[in-house]
């Protein structure tokens, strides 16, 4: 099971945006060397008034309502979420056909889908993108 998690668990960045992968933990990002000091005060701070260490990026965002402080915390941060979910397409020939698709969107719609949506959705958390920007204006 870990191995298959290992593809999920990472830290990157480019000029505007920090990605971290679904499968971490909260634990693990703190241990990691490649995250930002900046970030892992937040989530020592904020993100911990509300969440476990040991919960994965995937099952937090998953779970997260609007009135939960962290939610507050990663809206600061211009958070986006990348998910797979079922989508209908239209195929060549005009008829539907339903399969799943990479979406990124805002952690608000994510968030305004209650369980059963996401689960009527086959919604799969894979990664949590915040801004550069959002994180260098988080006063500490």
């Amino acid at each position: 099971m870990e191995t298959e998690n290992r593809d999920y668990k990472y830290f990157m960045q480019d000029t505007g945006s920090v990605y971290l992968g679904g499968k971490l933990s909260y634990a693990e990002i703190l241990q990691d060397e490649m995250v930002n000091f900046k970030f892992k005060s937040i989530v020592e701070h904020y993100i911990f008034k509300d969440t476990d260490p040991g919960t994965t990026l995937e099952s937090h965002l998953y779970y997260m309502t609007k009135d939960q402080f962290s939610y507050r915390t990663y809206e600061q941060l211009r958070a986006k979420v990348k998910v797979n979910m079922l989508e209908d397409k239209k195929t060549f020939f005009g008829k539907k056909k339903t399969g799943y698709a990479t979406k990124l969107m805002p952690l608000a719609e994510l968030a305004d889908m209650n369980l059963a949506q996401k689960k009527a959705k086959g919604v799969v958390i894979q990664e949590l993108a915040l801004s550069k920007l959002g994180l260098m204006a988080f006063s500490v």
